[in-house]
């Protein structure tokens, strides 16, 4: 069966010349965004080596967990259509069981997909990674791949490890939005000595550094905790803003959860000549589109402006 994991040459996405600040500071963007139409971004880099992997065990399902509007759960119930292997999705909020009309636009999709949805409560949720918790699952699910929540794992990891390719030595500065850890790993662990790897924090949170420490033991790394805008998932019209406005100037879409956020930083820091002079960024586009829906949604409701999709 052919794989859109499988290729006989690396993957290597496109980098595109977005900036210039002063003291000659340049970004440019790696559109990893552009790798596959459902299954984008620092997904399809997470995903590959667990598909292959549930392909090598003859695994008959996919297991994985994740919110209402995770850029995770629809990218593992595309791919498991596109492979051929079953998707199982355990889902954060058992209020929503009953309650389709409801579901989130990546829940719908999901389904669509043809994802089993469970649906749980957020305290049962919240031991999802406990020993008790998957001895349980391995027990009733024994013939699926279980696959963390965002989908970081060691061979997420190796996945993400291939962002970077050899052209890629040339940046001094690697940025990335950061929310489990194993994409901002993968770089790390593939980047070059004299490179800087500086994660955005999407999230509320003072534990990531932690877990980075835990998954790698290069130190070229930081994280910068002043853009998450109140928490995960959690937008402002300024940030809005300035999506729409990139946008209308770049033609490059950005996803309010993440590479919003992650580009945001990028420019405020850059115009407080936080980077040294001649510094070349490359920033990584995860993806996480999809998303895009789901946020206008709520923005809606709140009677908010709402992200553009079309010029």
């Amino acid at each position: 069966m052919n794989s859109i994991f499988q290729t006989s040459e690396a993957i290597v996405s496109e980098n595109q010349f977005v900036a210039e600040f002063s003291n000659s500071v340049t970004l440019h963007i790696k559109r990893e965004d552009l790798l596959h139409p459902e299954v984008s971004g620092n997904k399809f880099r997470k995903l590959k080596y667990s598909l292959l992997k549930a392909s090598e065990l003859k695994k008959d399902y996919l297991l994985t967990f994740g919110g209402a509007h995770s850029n995770h759960i629809a990218a593992t119930a595309a791919a498991g259509k596109l492979e051929g292997i079953s998707t199982i999705g355990f889902i954060r909020g058992d209020e929503l069981e009953f309650l389709k009309e409801k579901w989130s636009p990546t829940l719908k999709y999901a389904d669509s997909c043809g994802m089993k949805l469970t649906f749980i409560s957020r305290e049962a949720y919240r031991d999802k990674d406990s020993e008790a918790f998957l001895n349980q699952l391995e027990s009733q699910f024994p013939d699926a791949m279980i696959i963390p929540e965002g989908g970081t794992s060691e061979l997420a990891i190796k996945g993400c490890e291939e962002i970077l390719s050899e052209t890629d030595g040339e940046y001094h500065y690697i940025c990335t939005s950061v929310g489990t850890g194993g994409t901002m790993a993968g770089l790390v662990n593939a980047s070059l000595s004299h490179q800087n790897i500086l994660g955005f924090s999407a999230l509320k949170s003072e534990h990531l550094s932690e877990e980075i420490k835990r998954i790698t033991t290069n130190t070229n790394w930081s994280i910068n905790t002043d853009y998450h805008f109140g928490g995960y998932a959690k937008t402002s019209a300024e940030l809005i803003q300035f999506m729409n406005d990139f946008f209308r100037k770049t033609g490059i879409k950005l996803d309010p959860v993440y590479t919003g956020k992650l580009l945001f930083g990028i420019f405020d820091l850059a115009q407080k000549d936080y980077f040294p002079k001649g510094s070349k960024i490359l920033a990584i586009h995860t993806g996480g589109l999809q998303g895009i829906e789901g946020m206008n949604e709520r923005l809606r409701k709140k009677a908010q402006p709402q992200i553009i999709t079309e010029l």
